[in-house]
């Protein structure tokens, strides 16, 4: 992969925002995807990640909101789940974000991602009451 400035800013972001997790997504993609880890290095996390406006944490609650109202992205949610406690969010913050989509998305989404919050929670020896 040749290394743009954008790459070398994407990279710093990913590595802040989501550190081993996301580079493992990266790793993942060797030899079958490689210009998709460097799109999502470059563009999402070189470009939109480092504009102004928006900080780590907001970026990161619009980030698991957009997820969950998607639905069947339980592995990215789970590696941006990781990275909004990374930024700074805190796990009452998550499942609150979570609970204010029921009203927009339903109940099985919120369900879904409260499920794969838990396990992130559970993994990094976080207590969410």
């Amino acid at each position: 992969m040749e290394k743009t400035e954008r790459f070398e800013k994407g990279s710093k972001n990913l590595s802040a925002i989501d550190g081993l997790g996301g580079q493992a997504v990266i790793d993942s993609l060797a030899g079958l995807g490689e210009d998709i880890g460097k799109y999502i290095i470059e563009f999402a996390f070189g470009d939109i990640y480092d504009r102004k406006g928006l900080n780590l944490k907001q970026r990161e609650m619009i980030t698991i909101t957009s997820l969950l109202s998607q639905g069947d992205t339980e592995p990215q949610l789970a590696v941006h789940i990781n990275g909004s406690l990374n930024v700074g969010l805190t796990p009452e913050e998550i499942v609150e974000t979570f609970i204010q989509c029921i009203p927009y998305v339903g109940f099985p989404k919120v369900l879904n991602a409260l499920f794969v919050a838990q396990k992130v929670f559970s993994e990094r020896k976080i207590n969410s009451k």
